[in-house]
């Protein structure tokens, strides 16, 4: 029996090559599809679930208050926190602290070795976390005062080999000694590092006055919790509260507070970027709306077949009928007309890896990640296909087979037979889906598109434009400003070089010199502000262009700048200024230092326009240590790029010259933007592709249902015209329905989108219009080549078909 239905499958494979052909193309390219997002999705999804304790590791992150109202979110909070809440609340079994250090140099006899990434960590750190050493004790290797644990990449490059415990090497003028070698950390983790440091190095640094690992004003440590078997991280969180607000009233800073929250270890890298992240996230928004998009493709796909099978369903109710007067019962064609669909879904799976392998590395750089063939020997891989296949073998299997099989007999061979209304209705509810999806995606695609494309071109109100930016010297600690200063005036001399200035932070980067308590000079403590810092040298502002309101920038015509600053416009209002005159020549109450305010000038993005305006306040420190913004005449670039690399390393010798363009280094903010646009749109177009092929073989079987129908109505007179707009009304009413279901659904999902962005587009009638015009124009031209060919057809044929 099992036979015999393969072979009549077979049969209605060969004898129907179009229906096939539309069927399992659109199948495949909707499975294809569908699997390359879950991949994308499942990667997204899996940072750090390596981790064995996974599952009772939390992060604390820090809300920070000002007189009640809410300052910065951390992800790096204060020093106290794990100390406090281990001897505190025996709910914690264990905690750790990671403490960011930027980048140093490292240098091993004549091997110097930039180590961009490197922290100071506790001794706990391998017992919360599973990143395996390959050589080292994990109980012992960060317990001891300059003792440091390298990757295995950094230790081939510094040492040749990873055969290194024991040994030492240099940075700045300490010595450090590596008591282990981990492995290169897996690309789903949340944190990486190239150094970590022993966290007594850095108290050691600190100094015994500073009290360091017990403060509660000082911000900027990662602080991970171990929690106890079976503990409610929810319940825990409840009790930080009076236990934070006592110790807060005991600090009485200020108005400073803050609460403490628990955020799981495998849900950081979906979670909102706070300040002092690790590494930069992944849109959890985005991942669940590619998610959304997958299961779009899949259903079009299946409704593809659904639609067809039904159309379909009259051409073969002979066939139901002759087999049910010899006996067939219900079960039997229930099982033949599941089995074509299993067959049809089967060959789309194949096709669909096939698709897979080949568009694999095309997929792999729209997306950022790092997909390689090895997918296909992942189990959740192939636990997915199964999964496809049997789903799609259902949903688009079950109803056609429910419904062929329900065909009486006695109707059947009488001719009485017809679509029924409620098959009718379906279909048209399943196309309007269809195109509903479509339109969606086109929406959602163009918004985005338009959002990012808007942050990219919308001016900045300082200028980044011609400006290399040479990353900050890491040896020369003593000699910087001298040497700093000779490498400034022998550039200078370059008619190229039009200015050169060192900072704290450039644009595009998170300004993490946060301070609170300043207030204007001889006010209550309790009127603090906190406030975001950047140091300058005199020519900083100056430099960036950034326009004065009131007063002046920094000179060194003035001696006393050193000890003046410049507020922006978000920080004049902060103080409590409704001008921004009304701010200059106040003496504000920096930390026990008193500084006066020289100047005011306009607000301007500091980072990408994802974020609102930040407070500023910048600092004149003429020896500032920091990153070299050179302005430059892009005339001959590769001769004045040389020139300032030959002057870096008469200045500089053995410091590496690091250097990149801040234009770009900028945009890198909207990287993950750019390629959540790409993917949002290439699987928005396989969508409506896979929703017009099927609306193709729709068109095709509908037409050939009416061709004696078009051809009596030529015989009687019609034109070309007339049919054409018969064949048009029913489609173009399914598409309008279509689209007012889109532009309801999709101006509420943009405009929820568009809120997590400080800086957005406006929602206007061209972001619903083009999508329309789009699909419009393509289901029309879809509709009309196979009407024209139908309305052309010759009356004497037409009426010959049976």
């Amino acid at each position: 029996m099992i036979k015999n239905y393969f072979l009549i499958a077979f049969r209605n494979l060969k004898k129907n090559k179009a229906f096939s052909f539309i069927n399992i193309a659109g199948l495949a390219i909707g499975m294809a599809a569908a699997l390359l997002i879950i991949q994308y999705v499942t990667f997204e999804l899996s940072f750090d679930n390596f981790h064995a304790k996974k599952d009772r590791v939390f992060r604390v992150t820090q809300d920070r208050f000002e007189h009640g109202k809410l300052s910065t979110q951390w992800a790096g909070g204060a020093f106290a926190e794990g100390n406090a809440f281990k001897n505190n609340f025996p709910e914690v079994e264990d905690f750790v602290k990671v403490v960011g250090n930027g980048s140093l140099l490292a240098v091993n006899n004549d091997t110097r070795l930039t180590l961009e990434k490197t922290y100071f960590a506790s001794q706990s750190f391998f017992n919360v976390f599973s990143y395996p050493l390959i050589s080292g004790d994990p109980k012992t290797a960060l317990r001891d005062v300059n003792s440091a644990v390298i990757t295995e990449t950094v230790a081939k490059k510094l040492f040749g080999t990873t055969d290194v415990v024991g040994k030492t090497f240099k940075f700045d003028l300490n010595l450090l000694k590596v008591t282990g070698v981990m492995k290169d950390y897996p690309e789903n983790t949340h944190f990486r590092s190239d150094l970590l440091m022993s966290y007594s190095t850095l108290l050691k640094f600190a100094g015994p006055k500073n009290d360091l690992d017990n403060a509660w004003l000082n911000d900027g440590c990662l602080t991970y919790l171990l929690l106890k078997p079976g503990v409610d991280a929810k319940a825990l969180e409840a009790k930080f509260v009076p236990y934070v607000d006592g110790v807060y009233k005991k600090i009485n800073w200020s108005g400073a507070t803050a609460a403490y929250h628990l955020l799981p270890l495998e849900k950081i890298h979906l979670s909102p970027n706070l300040m002092l992240e690790a590494e930069p996230h992944g849109d959890g928004k985005s991942v669940y709306l590619l998610a959304g998009i997958s299961i779009f493709v899949i259903i079009i796909a299946w409704i593809n077949y659904i639609n067809l099978a039904t159309a379909r369903g009259i051409g073969r109710a002979k066939e139901v009928g002759v087999r049910k007067t010899l006996g067939s019962n219900k079960g039997q064609l229930l099982a033949q007309f599941m089995l074509e669909a299993m067959l049809l879904n089967g060959l789309a799976i194949v096709l669909a890896v096939v698709m897979i392998i080949v568009f694999l590395p095309i997929f792999s750089a729209i997306s950022g990640q790092n997909i390689t063939l090895t997918l296909l020997v992942k189990p959740v891989f192939w636990l997915a296909v199964v999964s496809l296949f049997l789903l799609g073998s259902f949903f688009s299997g079950f109803y056609p087979a429910l419904v062929l099989s329900n065909f009486r007999p006695a109707e059947v061979m009488k001719g009485k037979l017809s679509a029924s209304p409620r098959g009718i209705i379906l279909r048209k509810v399943m196309v309007v889906f269809q195109f509903a999806a479509s339109f969606f995606l086109l929406i959602g695609s163009l918004t985005v598109y338009k959002q990012v494309n808007f942050m990219e071109k919308q001016k900045l109100g300082i200028n980044i434009d011609q400006t290399l930016v040479i990353k900050p010297p890491l040896a020369h600690v003593d000699s910087f400003y001298r040497s700093m200063s000779a490498f400034k005036n022998e550039s200078l001399r370059n008619p190229a070089v039009k200015s050169v200035t060192v900072s704290t932070n450039i644009p595009g980067d998170p300004v993490q010199w946060n301070a609170g308590g300043i207030k204007l000079k001889g006010t209550d403590q309790a009127s603090g502000k906190q406030y975001r810092i950047i140091g300058g040298d005199y020519d900083f502002l100056k430099a960036y262009g950034a326009k004065v309101l009131a007063g002046r920038l920094f000179s060194k015509d003035f001696s006393t700048d050193p000890h003046a600053v410049v507020f922006n416009e978000k920080a004049v209002q902060l103080l409590g200024f409704d001008k921004p005159e009304q701010a200059v020549g106040r003496e504000i109450d920096f930390w026990g230092q008193v500084y006066t305010i020289v100047g005011v000038v306009q607000n301007f993005h500091q980072q990408s326009l994802h974020d609102a305006y930040d407070a500023l306040i910048f600092r004149c420190i003429p020896d500032v240590r920091g990153n070299v913004s050179v302005k430059i005449s892009t005339d001959n670039l590769p001769r004045t790029i040389a020139a300032l690399k030959s002057n870096w390393k008469t200045f500089f010798p053995g410091d590496q010259f690091d250097y990149f363009f801040l234009d770009q280094h900028f945009n890198e903010q909207y990287h993950a933007d750019r390629q959540f646009g790409q993917v949002f749109a290439t699987f928005t177009g396989i969508g409506i592709f896979v929703a017009c092929l099927g609306l193709f073989g729709l068109v095709s079987y509908t037409i050939v249902q009416r061709t004696k129908e078009i051809g009596i109505r030529k015989v009687l007179g019609a034109s070309v015209n007339s049919i054409l707009t018969l064949l048009y009304k029913d489609f173009a009413l399914l598409v309008m329905i279509a689209f007012v279901v889109a532009a309801l659904l999709g101006g509420f999902a943009i405009h929820q989108w568009l809120q997590t962005y400080a800086f957005r587009i406006d929602i206007t009638w061209i972001l619903f219009a083009v999508p329309f015009i789009i699909v419009l124009f393509i289901s029309f031209a879809t509709v009309s080549w196979l009407s024209f060919k139908a309305a052309l057809m010759n009356p004497v044929k037409s009426l010959k078909t049976e």
